[in-house]
């Protein structure tokens, strides 16, 4: 028999064994045996009754409409709205099978019929006109910053989407023409790319990256349908942007070149290209593919990530959906939504691939700060952008990460549990709520959480097999719980319980146990700098690097929630703090909060001032259009605090 540790690793990660995963073994459930409650289960329902519910309903609805053959024909813009066509299939038909909303499955259904019912001969389904489609080659012209071809284009792009969005309704709602649309998309760009004398990357920009996500359309129709053909496609674009010098995906990411080095750097397109990657690994067992999505998501995780866990840039002359050079800090740049989505799919595959408990921290992080941090409580309004320290703004009708938001919440559900193996059962994701997995030896296995986690670190676990048997249930400790303790029906449990890991729970387990999970949740400080240094060398040849500007910062976070206040003194962006010596924790003070917030408060507590006081950065100024919040407060230099 093999010890804890020892059957975790066999059981989540194949590639120690030298051969590709067996990902039939490694699964999520399905997201209908899976309920959320508390924060994640308000803004899932808020999602479905807002967003998902109004956004699209028929033909008519605005999103929709732009594929009108009348309207299609003198298209010449280049657009990219047509994505949200496939972003709210996608969303959609997750949430009508996890709610049952048959009102909503009929949308969807009447939709995707729509779309397929428009679907040229040759297997185009987009809303270019015909000189501008993906299958003419362009006239050449000047390139922009970002490696636009001479007219921009997203028509590779809104396939991608609805390539997704058809091949998601079909998993629900099973019908085998949304599947022969799909694959008429597929045999399209196959054509194209390899009769057709055009090359990917030049059907997208960000030289070429906003085309190449294709490869995540194309893995998953090769899953879908088992034909080779799909897989071929998803090979030749990687070889086809590896031609492209600006972007050599494969070869950048094995040389370690940064995040923010590779095309653009545009966080979007990124990190949906690695999700691609990551798939076409678990399709092929290629190990330099997995060697390589892991390289930039340290480069990502290390570097190009805020306090709650979205991809960030836009500080200086970068865009500002583009990373910014590794050594860069600054407390007011921006995350786009649609970059969360992605970073929590790329983290999604990279958790079945490997069952490494990081993967599932780094999605938690993103959901209850970032991402919940982006939505408005009535589930339809989001920012595009979002700011450490900066003013809440939700965005227009069109904007992308409205329908990219929507699509992320609607990823957590199957993410929270997952099963490794026929009896090891995964918790991931902590909050309310209960699933049903199923297991070799005991059949189903119910789990129901009570906890007001994140609020709280004391989380109640019952567990409800069918039968009595022998298994093994996964709780994630994650890497700020030093001193996590567990009982079972009363008594401690000695195994192993490392922050960033699993602990492992094998024992016979009857209808009714009890786990009782405790992570302390004490407030932490954080530090950072935003620094500009002057790069020289004396006649010598030796390196002089000398600091010509600093500016310190602290923020706090408590449990897996960031916390930020408000404008300062009521009306102040910035200001400059002195902090007494020694620990900034001993200044934090957990407090009830006000009436309208439902996580606790943290006064920050100075001896020359009136405190400050800090909420939850998602619910930071009452999740109104308008409101500030402040994640870091710059603060006098530790050398020169006294």
């Amino acid at each position: 028999m093999r010890n804890d540790s020892e059957k975790l690793q066999y059981a989540t990660s194949a590639t120690n064994r030298g051969a590709s995963p067996d990902i039939s073994r490694m699964h999520a459930p399905q997201a209908h045996k899976v309920t959320l409650g508390g924060l994640l289960g308000k803004a899932l329902a808020a999602n479905h009754t807002g967003r998902l519910s109004h956004f699209i309903s028929d033909e008519t609805s605005p999103a929709i409409a732009i594929f009108n053959p009348e309207q299609v024909s003198h298209n010449q813009e280049g657009d990219w709205y047509g994505e949200h066509a496939g972003k709210w299939l996608y969303a959609a038909a997750k949430a009508a099978r996890r709610t049952g909303d048959e009102k909503l499955a009929a949308s969807v259904r009447r939709v995707a019929d729509y779309l397929i019912g428009l679907q040229d001969d040759d297997g185009y389904l987009g809303t270019y006109a015909p000189e501008r489609r993906f299958m003419r080659k362009q006239p050449p012209g000047p390139r922009t910053w970002d490696g636009a071809p001479g007219k921009r284009t997203w028509d590779v792009w809104n396939h991608s989407c609805l390539v997704l969005g058809l091949l998601e309704v079909h998993k629900y709602f099973p019908d085998p023409g949304y599947l022969a649309a799909a694959r008429r998309i597929g045999d399209l760009c196959w054509r194209t790319l390899t009769t057709g004398g055009i090359n990917i990357t030049e059907l997208g920009l960000h030289h070429g990256m906003s085309a190449t996500v294709l490869l995540d359309a194309a893995v998953d129709l090769h899953v879908a349908t088992g034909e080779r053909k799909y897989l071929d496609l998803a090979t030749l674009i990687l070889q086809q942007a590896e031609q492209r010098p600006e972007l050599g995906l494969l070869r950048q990411a094995l040389a370690g070149t940064d995040a923010a080095e590779i095309s653009t750097g545009k966080a979007y397109q990124l990190c949906w290209n690695l999700v691609g990657l990551a798939k076409l690994y678990k399709a092929t067992g290629h190990a330099q593919y997995l060697e390589a999505v892991q390289n930039l998501w340290n480069s990502i995780r290390q570097h190009h990530l805020t306090l709650g866990s979205g991809p960030w840039g836009g500080v200086g002359l970068r865009s500002r959906e583009v990373f910014n050079h590794h050594s860069v800090f600054s407390p007011h740049g921006y995350v786009e939504t649609c970059s969360i989505l992605s970073w929590i799919q790329l983290n999604r595959e990279l958790l079945a691939i490997t069952g490494e408990a990081r993967y599932a921290e780094e999605i938690e992080s993103a959901a209850y700060n970032d991402l919940l941090g982006a939505q408005a409580p009535n589930g339809e309004d989001w920012c595009y952008y979002s700011f450490p320290n900066g003013k809440r703004v939700y965005t227009t009708y069109w904007r992308c990460c409205k329908s990219s938001g929507a699509m992320a919440l609607e990823e957590l559900p199957a993410i929270a549990y997952r099963v490794h193996a026929e009896n090891i059962l995964a918790i991931n994701l902590y909050g309310p709520g209960e699933a049903m997995l199923p297991t070799s030896s005991a059949g189903m296995v119910g789990l129901e959480q009570s906890t007001r986690y994140p609020f709280e670190g004391s989380i109640k676990i019952v567990v409800k097999p069918d039968n009595p048997a022998r298994f093994s249930i996964l709780l994630r400790i994650p890497s700020w719980a030093n001193g996590a303790r567990i009982e079972v029906n009363g008594a401690n449990w000695k195994g192993a319980a490392a922050p960033g890991s699993y602990a492992v729970l094998e024992r016979d387990w009857r209808h009714g146990d009890v786990i009782d999970l405790q992570l302390p949740m004490s407030p932490t400080a954080h530090r950072k700098a935003s620094r500009s240094v002057q790069e020289s060398r004396d006649p010598y040849g030796e390196s002089i690097n000398q600091e010509v500007m600093r500016y310190d910062y602290i923020a706090i976070t408590r449990g897996p929630l960031v916390y930020a206040t408000g404008l300062i003194d009521g009306f102040k962006m910035q200001d400059t703090f002195r902090l007494a010596e020694g620990d900034v924790a001993g200044l934090l003070e957990v407090i009830t909060p006000p009436p309208g917030y439902g996580g606790p408060a943290i006064r920050l507590n100075l001896d020359y001032r009136p405190p400050l006081v800090f909420h939850p950065y998602y619910e930071t100024g009452g999740r109104e259009d308008g409101t500030w919040r402040l994640t870091w407060l710059q603060v006098v230099p530790e050398a020169s605090s006294a």
